[in-house]
């Protein structure tokens, strides 16, 4: 029988020496960062036009005062913070402005890389608001079942609006739009992670034994799958599959991560085996979305051309290992989406397998930061919550990247801090807030107290 995880284990032992802050180790890689992407901004502009962009010192001074903003206030308020999380979501945040400027270039009646900055500023002043207003992450413990309904309103809300290319996840008002399943997904972590705290031991011990499983307790399990299933079940109904996958992701790794019980893989594997195939047969939306997945080139064999993930395969093809240099790629055949759901296809292009691995180990480094907070903190609560949003981060990716590269069916997510979108960049700079306050208490010495 399993025992439960470490999640339980002793409390954290006290460092046997000086605690270095690393705020000057962030100030460093914050400029390194800044200054790979307006050298990428610059690279764009000399390979389209033969020459820097005229406003790339402009560019280049605005995101450097962003990126100082946030520096200094997280060396006021969050002195002992990771100094990894921030200077990464810079440099992710910056290379997906340089991407999303390239794909404008080749579409002049379409440019969107100005609003994505002004959604940047807003995520990075969203994210230096939490880190003022929020001094313990303990305080959203308390808070959690009111977060859990205020998730199901934002999820419910897209239904009472027009679907947009097939799904119901855009709340519109006059010439804003924005999808509230991303600020769900937080709020989400938050209740699953306060539930499963209290209730870790009764999940992973105590139950009916069955041949070789043993099943928790309906009463301890069941408001879990209950609140679960309610949310799952508007994400069908809105033909969302991509945010219900990342939910039911979540779920399940924070189950195993709780109870250390392997078993809640294997369930989890199966049910969102029996789920995908039924709502696959069930919604034509999803239907044509497998059957593109399962014959990505069946349009060309018909007469009709490349569709999207035709377009998307050949793209990585031709950026071969080092890829064809930003600005001198072809993704933007792609239509549509390719600076949202295919905007993977572009850097794969253009920055090469090179680049493409570069960018998943930044995304790599940044999950692993996040579960290495949660693993040096004290409080149960704090683990799961710092696990369960570097999970976030990681099954976007993945389903991300491996819709785009035809491994999955496509799902409609972003990839995070790239992709154009204002909803999910807002949200992922307020996940990278309530990592940098968790990481501030992790790391911070026994006997110092939070000025």
């Amino acid at each position: 029988m399993a025992t439960p995880s470490a999640l339980a284990a002793a409390p954290r032992l006290p460092p046997t020496g000086p605690v270095r802050s690393g705020r000057n180790v962030e100030l460093v890689l914050v400029l390194a960062a800044v200054g790979i992407a307006v050298f990428g901004y610059v690279e764009v502009g000399v390979n389209i036009d033969g020459r820097a962009p005229s406003d790339a010192a402009s560019y280049g001074a605005a995101l450097a005062a962003l990126a100082l903003l946030a520096h200094g206030v997280i060396r006021w308020k969050a002195r002992y913070a990771d100094p990894l999380l921030l200077p990464l979501a810079i440099l992710l945040n910056g290379i997906g402005l340089v991407v999303i400027y390239r794909l404008d270039r080749a579409t002049p009646s379409s440019h969107v890389a100005p609003t994505q900055l002004l959604w940047s500023t807003l995520g990075v002043a969203l994210c230096l608001a939490v880190i003022l207003v929020l001094r313990d992450h303990r305080i959203l413990q308390r808070y959690a079942y009111i977060g859990a309904l205020a998730a199901l309103v934002l999820l419910i809300l897209p239904i009472f609006f027009p679907p947009v290319y097939g799904s119901r996840i855009w709340v519109t008002v006059g010439p804003l739009s924005f999808q509230p399943g991303e600020f769900a997904k937080i709020l989400l972590a938050v209740f699953f992670a306060a539930y499963l705290a209290v209730h870790r031991d009764a999940l992973a011990l105590t139950g009916r034994q069955i041949w070789r499983w043993q099943l928790p307790r309906g009463r301890v399990i069941g408001p879990v799958l209950l609140v679960w299933a309610a949310f799952v079940g508007v994400l069908v109904l809105e033909t969302d599959l991509g945010t219900s996958l990342l939910l039911f992701g979540l779920f399940v790794v924070m189950l195993y991560v709780a109870t250390a019980r392997s078993g809640w893989i294997t369930i989890g594997l199966l049910l969102a085996s029996v789920g995908a195939v039924t709502v696959g047969w069930l919604s034509p939306h999803v239907h044509s979305r497998v059957v593109d997945w399962l014959h990505p080139l069946a349009s060309i064999s018909a007469g009709q051309g490349a569709n999207q993930i035709a377009q998307s395969l050949f793209a990585f093809a031709a950026g071969g290992i080092l890829g064809t240099g930003l600005g001198l790629g072809h993704s933007i055949l792609i239509g549509f989406a390719a600076k949202s759901d295919f905007i993977l296809a572009t850097i794969g292009e253009e920055l090469g397998l090179v680049g493409l691995t570069g960018l998943f180990l930044l995304y790599a480094l940044l999950v692993s930061r996040g579960v290495r907070t949660g693993i040096a903190l004290r409080d149960p609560f704090g683990r799961l919550l710092a696990i369960g949003l570097a999970a976030l981060i990681a099954i976007q990716v993945f389903v991300v990247a491996g819709g785009v590269l035809d491994l999955i069916p496509l799902t409609g997510l972003t990839l995070p801090f790239i992709a154009q979108g204002g909803s999910s960049v807002v949200t992922n700079w307020i996940i990278i807030a309530l990592l940098v306050r968790m990481s501030d208490i992790a790391r911070r010495p026994p006997s110092t107290e939070e000025v």
